[in-house]
C-alpha cells in the first residue's frame, strides 16, 4: 500500500459569486477530513470560511478574471523555500472567469495551527465586526469568526485584501472535572 501525501496547504481562485461559497466549503471540508482533523474542528473551520467568503462576494471587488489568477500567482505564495508545504489550484468554471475571482486559501502549520484567508479586491469599508439589533437578518458574520477564531484580521495589499483567521486544528482539552468533597 503506497501512503498519499496530504498537502499542508491548498489555494483555491472561485468565481467572485455565492455559488463559490458551496464549493470553497466541500473543499475544505475534504482537505481537513484528510488530515484527520476532529469533526469539530472541521465543523468550525467550514462555518469561518463561509463567512469570510460570503462577505467578500457580498461587500468585495474581484481580484480579476479567473483566468488572470496562474499558477504563477499562487505559486509566489509559497515559495519553494524547503518547506513541506504544496499548493493546489482549482478553478470551477470557465463560463463564469467574466466575473473575476477570490483567492481562498488553508494551511495547516507545524504548530497544530490551522490558517484561513480569503483574498478578494477590497471593498470601500474596512471588514469590521458589526453590531446588529436583534431583528437584523445579517451582520454578526464577523463576531461568529471572532468567537471560534484564535485570532482573525486584515492584510491589506495593493489592490487586494486577505481577511484571515486561525484556529487549533485539534479539539479542545477537556475541562477538568472538580471533584465535590
Amino acid at each position: 500500500m503506497v501512503a498519499r501525501e496530504v498537502p499542508t496547504s491548498s489555494t483555491m481562485a472561485v468565481p467572485h459569486g455565492p455559488a463559490s461559497v458551496g464549493a470553497a466549503r466541500r473543499r475544505l471540508r475534504r482537505d481537513l477530513g484528510d488530515h484527520e482533523v476532529p469533526d469539530t474542528v472541521i465543523d468550525d473551520a467550514v462555518l469561518i470560511l463561509s463567512e469570510l467568503l460570503s462577505n467578500s462576494c457580498r461587500y468585495a471587488r474581484p481580484l480579476g478574471p479567473l483566468l488572470d489568477l496562474t499558477e504563477r500567482d499562487i505559486a509566489a505564495e509559497f515559495p519553494g523555500n524547503g518547506s513541506n508545504l504544496t499548493w493546489r489550484q482549482e478553478v470551477t468554471d470557465s463560463a463564469t472567469e467574466d466575473l473575476g475571482g477570490i483567492l481562498v486559501r488553508w494551511q495547516m502549520h507545524g504548530d497544530g495551527t490551522l490558517t484561513l484567508e480569503v483574498t478578494d479586491g477590497g471593498a470601500t469599508t474596512r471588514p469590521l465586526p458589526a453590531r446588529p439589533s436583534l431583528t437584523a437578518r445579517g451582520g454578526r458574520g464577523l463576531s461568529i469568526v471572532g468567537r471560534l477564531a484564535a485570532d482573525w484580521g486584515v492584510r491589506d495589499a495593493p489592490g487586494e485584501v486577505t481577511v484571515w483567521a486561525a484556529l487549533p486544528a485539534h479539539d479542545p482539552a477537556p475541562e477538568p472535572q472538580r471533584v465535590q468533597p
